[in-house]
């Protein structure tokens, strides 16, 4: 399988219009980005949805991954929800992840409130391409 960026990732594409349009920054295996959720990503009124919210992890462990010159991409992805983040409310998604063994990768990932409320925190699994 070829795996090539058109710039038009639902997390991060600038290409896409009906994606979050996320701007990471990544170095050193660490990936970081800040997003206000919009009422069109919202499961019931007023909340983000938990699809959302794992598409974050996934999305920034793959972006801690690439920071370390690894195209991945994600083959497991646990997350544990804490809080409900609301939509219009901004929260900050971190990743950091480390080779394994062969292609493999291993990283954490959360989604917190500015005032460092977790929402959600994740554990992925990444196989480098």
């Amino acid at each position: 399988m070829d795996i090539t960026d058109d710039g038009a990732c639902f997390v991060c594409g600038k290409a896409n219009p009906h994606g979050l349009r996320l701007d990471f920054s990544a170095s050193d295996g660490q990936a970081r980005a800040s997003y206000i959720p919009d009422k069109t990503h919202q499961g019931y009124s007023g909340i983000l949805h938990g699809g959302i919210v794992s598409a974050l992890i996934d999305e920034a462990g793959v972006k801690a991954a690439s920071s370390l010159g690894v195209t991945a991409v994600t083959v497991e992805l646990r997350v544990r929800f804490r809080n409900p983040l609301m939509t219009g409310e901004p929260c900050v998604v971190e990743a950091s992840v480390r080779p394994l063994r062969g292609r493999l990768l291993e990283g954490r990932a959360s989604v917190k409130k500015t005032d460092g409320t977790t929402v959600a925190e994740g554990g992925l699994k990444l196989l480098g391409t």
